[in-house]
């Protein structure tokens, strides 16, 4: 969803919804990786049934990353994507279902904004190419140090869109990779396999959806499924609220901001390329080792338990004297449908409403003091009741004045306290010390000054100087010779230049400028603003029943670049809601052309690439070379609107009609569009029963049965080239073996078809048992009140019990962590922040030198008797106190903090039993609300563990 805020903003007011992950990291033996044995319990306390992987979130960070060289060839891509997917089953661990949806052709709702992207990825890529080159001229001019450019082609990211040959082998390849799994690892062993590639149409994203829809309208489905959605769209959250079901979580990449990138010429941190100096690379580590590791941590991930946002909105929607039953769910769609105002992939958000300014707070405010008077809910089943929306529209419109004239306030006083800011920081660079004193990085060896004393004497003399003003070139004199008022020049100025706004929304006439500079009408036209406000009405009523009972129409989209204020949404009631029925999707090649820029032709047949570049050509004006973008308010480029022609489809479709013949057999094939298959292994309930039907060769449709396959339905039909046993499997990547003894086995597999007007209910499911509520009395009033987040629960069991370190246990943490904690992956407590004040200056030396063994030592610790670590640990004994006398040893290490719980809660040890001694999930469903999903560490026999008492 087009929301870049709205993760922040929902993290900030609902911090309980967070939870970071516990990952299994693989071991080394003698230089061989060992991997995870995913088939023991989730270390994260909980058990899932089926994962979702929006795979378009997985492949554009593989094949173009931010944060670290990008690979080298399109094999190192696959291999990077195949290791992220194996990174994501080690945490979330799914025993049912592994859900893999690559991004079809989309609704031309969404090839408008697809459209808009790429042609701004191909402007921006020939851009970033030029300036690196004249960068790179004047670095090698003066004598500078870059490495040799290599020889390769640019990745144009826009070859991730369907239709390309590079999805054509992205599908080979994930065919490749799951028959592998299936047959090597054993947390594969049991797992249905359902792979959608980008022949199949529908967003990635609303095609897990509509699987989720068709399923849960069976009776075979299991209520208390529990899902592990994995994308970093906002609108996952909403979609996942959408199917109502109890137990839904998303997993995504944690956000960190200000993350090191590597320099695009010299492939060096801590500078961008306009900054390059040019410099010789510095040696990273002794040997270094670390020459090709970016620095920091590696990326990690949370879950977002959307249990936990229900019941935050529960107390947030819940209203009294309500003259009708209140229902959350209902509660919940609606405000599902209001956050739709402040953006989406297929709306622009109303000038009015900006997330960063608490719009969706002012939506729910307004909704709750209105629908005392709509007498009802706003949407049912992802239908709108539009007399209702318009009582909130208006109300919201009455406030829209005072909402532009605050926003110009906010601006400025941002303004002026950056300006007092900058002024500040330049007047303490001059009370940063130079020379020998200045501080200077650890390690460097650099020697202490000679003369302290000289230095620090010469240091106050350059102070006073810097400090005494002088006249400038910038400074006036008067007639009598002293200075006068000083004029700066506007490259001194510290303010940046601004862009034009020539609407002005602070000031009167806004709606008039607006409509003029927008649209190039007259606010006075009352016929185009209607026009205006009934696509935006249809487009709210389009995407509620996109994301609540699948895509009402291939073909529509809004026509404009802009959308209408509330104030204009009068009289909405009576406006049309129907959509054309019947309708297709694009063909793939057809999409192509529909979003591709000229730049990017080259992923087209020669004779449909013309198109594109030919002077005489019947559409060159859908493909503009260069484009304006409107900042429309906005700070920076890739916040405007770029203003491209809307492509018309019978245009389109007419030119295509003459070069159809040129496709090729291979292009055909590519530019038709295809469906999902299912893999499972040689020990699955399924796997004879798909065996037989490719013995018996039948052509037609066959009903999966429920019951061999965790009561999942659909057709099966046979397909052209599929996996079967005791047939060898190719490798599409050349780096990679062949699979010479296969076992798995795939098949065509299609959804349960409904009638085009069925309407999927958006209701909790009979049967479907409430997850125990982790927020306590308290948390609502703390985190609103106080404007303290409350984090009541850390983990998805709520009977966790906190462990906190005691002070030997620091010490002992202190004298064995790796030296090289600053790098990645380096010893077994690497990600563990240096308790800060005794890991310098100790004297203490650990006499074991395995790290392995520490998780033993620190079983033998009791909190009874922390004022020692393990005997064998020390060379000198410390001195025994008294806890309840007041009384401290004066030792550094007690200076710190008494316990620094939460970074270390996340290093589990092994026990005999497993990870943790996680009791095995029970196979009655049942037991599993009363059983709960295990404890985070075993309660202690009396040896050997933690005493809790």
């Amino acid at each position: 969803m087009g929301v870049p805020a709205f993760f922040r903003w929902l993290s900030r007011k609902y911090p309980s919804i967070i939870v970071s992950c516990t990952e299994e990291k693989p071991k080394e033996c003698n230089g061989i990786k060992i991997p995870v044995d995913t088939s023991k319990p989730n270390p994260n306390e909980v058990e899932f049934d089926n994962l979702y992987l929006d795979m378009n979130g997985i492949i554009h960070p593989c094949t173009h990353p931010e944060d670290k060289p990008a690979p080298k060839n399109e094999d190192e891509m696959m291999v990077a994507i195949f290791e992220y997917i194996d990174r994501l089953f080690n945490i979330v661990r799914p025993r049912r279902l592994l859900y893999m949806a690559i991004d079809g052709v989309a609704p031309r709702a969404k090839m408008n904004q697809q459209r808009s992207r790429r042609f701004r990825a191909s402007k921006e890529g020939v851009e970033t190419a030029e300036e690196k080159q004249k960068i790179r001229e004047e670095i090698l001019g003066k004598g500078g140090f870059l490495p040799p450019e290599e020889i390769k082609e640019r990745f144009d990211s826009n070859c991730i869109t369907p239709g390309t040959e590079f999805m054509d082998n992205l599908a080979k390849c994930l065919r490749y990779y799951v028959a592998d799994r299936l047959n090597n690892d054993p947390g594969w062993k049991n797992l249905t396999v359902i792979l959608s590639d980008a022949s199949a149409p529908g967003e990635g994203e609303h095609k897990i959806m509509d699987y989720i829809r068709r399923q849960r309208a069976q009776p075979n489905h299991d209520p208390n499924t529990h899902h592990c959605l994995c994308g970093a769209d906002a609108d996952l959250i909403m979609l996942g609220l959408a199917t109502h079901e109890p137990n839904f979580t998303i997993i995504r990449e944690e956000f960190k901001p200000n993350k090191p990138k590597p320099c695009g010429l010299c492939n060096q941190f801590g500078h961008e390329v306009k900054d390059c100096q040019g410099l010789p690379k510095e040696k990273q580590g002794e040997h270094d080792q670390f020459a090709d590791s970016p620095p920091g941590q590696e990326q990690e991930f949370i879950f977002i338990r959307l249990c936990v946002l229900k019941e935050y909105l529960e107390k947030e929607l819940t209203m009294a004297s309500l003259p009708f039953a209140f229902d959350i769910e209902r509660s919940i769609d609606d405000w599902v449908f209001m956050c739709f105002f402040v953006g989406n992939d297929f709306l622009p958000h109303l000038p009015s409403l900006e997330i960063r300014e608490g719009a969706i707070d002012r939506l729910v405010n307004i909704y709750k003091n209105v629908v005392h008077k709509t007498g009802g809910y706003l949407t049912e089943n992802g239908f709108v009741n539009l007399q209702r929306v318009q009582m909130i529209m208006l109300a919201v419109g009455e406030v829209e004045d005072s909402i532009f004239k605050k926003r110009k306030d906010d601006e400025e006083n941002f303004k002026r306290r950056q300006k007092e800011k900058r002024k500040r920081m330049k007047r303490e660079q001059h009370s940063v010390p130079t020379g020998h004193l200045a501080p200077q990085p650890l390690g460097r060896g650099n020697r202490p000054t000679s003369n302290p004393r000289q230095t620090a004497f010469e240091m106050r003399t350059q102070e006073r100087q810097n400090t005494t003003p002088s006249p400038s070139p910038n400074t006036s004199f008067s007639s009598d010779g002293t200075p006068g008022s000083v004029k700066r020049k506007a490259e001194d100025s510290d303010s940046e230049p601004e862009p034009e706004d020539n609407i002005r929304l602070w000031e009167a006439g806004w709606k008039q400028r607006y409509y003029k500079n927008k649209f190039d009408v007259e606010a006075s036209d009352n016929k185009f603003r209607r026009k205006v406000v009934q696509s935006y009405v249809e487009g709210l009523c389009w995407v509620l029943r996109y994301y609540y009972q699948g895509c009402a129409s291939w073909k529509w989209y809004y026509p404009f670049h802009y959308a209408p204020f509330a104030s204009d949404f009068e009289a909405i009631a009576d406006m049309p809601s129907d959509f054309e029925k019947g309708t297709k999707p694009f063909k793939p090649l057809e999409q192509l052309m529909g979003v591709f820029p000229a730049a990017s032709g080259n992923f087209l047949p020669s004779s449909w690439r013309k198109l594109m570049t030919d002077p005489e050509s019947s559409i060159i004006d859908f493909y503009p070379e260069d484009f304006a973008i409107d900042l429309n308010g906005k700070k920076y480029a890739w916040q405007g609107v770029a203003l491209l022609p809307f492509v018309d489809e019978r245009r389109l479709r007419a030119a295509l009609a003459e070069v159809y013949p040129d496709l090729t057999s291979e292009e055909t094939r590519r530019n038709s569009l295809g469906g999902d298959i299912i893999f499972v292994g040689k020990h699955h309930q399924l796997h004879d029963f798909i065996h037989e039907l490719y013995k018996s060769s039948g052509k037609e449709p066959v009903d999966m049965p429920p019951e061999l396959c965790h009561g999942i339905q659909g057709k099966l039909s046979l397909i052209e080239n599929p996996v079967l046993p005791d047939e060898p499997v190719r490798s599409p990547v050349p780096i990679l073996r062949d699979l010479t003894q296969n076992s798995a086995i795939s098949i065509s597999f299609k959804d349960p078809q409904f009638q085009e007007d069925f309407v999927f209910k958006a209701v909790v499911l009979s049967g479907a048992k409430k997850p125990s509520p982790v927020l306590k009395p308290g948390d609502w009033e703390r985190t609103n009140n106080d404007g303290r987040p409350w984090r009541p629960q850390l983990g998805f069991n709520r009977d966790r019990r906190q462990v906190h370190l005691d002070q030997s246990a620091f010490r002992t943490l202190g004298h064995t962590m790796s030296r090289d904690r600053g790098q990645s992956g380096s010893g077994v407590y690497s990600n563990i922040g240096p308790p800060g004040a005794y890991n310098q200056g100790s004297s203490y030396r650990p006499l074991l030198s395995r790290p392995q063994q520490i998780p033993k030592l620190l079983s033998n610790i009791r909190p009874q008797d922390s004022w020692q670590g393990p005997t064998p640990l020390f060379q000198q004994p410390l001195q025994r106190y008294d806890r309840n006398s007041g009384a401290t040893p004066l030792l550094a290490w007690n200076r710190m903090p008494h316990s620094q719980g939460p970074p270390y809660q996340q290093n589990h040890y092994q026990g005999p039993g497993g990870p943790m001694n996680y009791p095995q999930r029970p196979d009655d469903r049942r037991e599993r609300g009363r059983q709960g999903y295990g404890r985070p560490y075993p309660l202690p026999p009396s040896s050997g563990r933690y005493n809790w008492n």
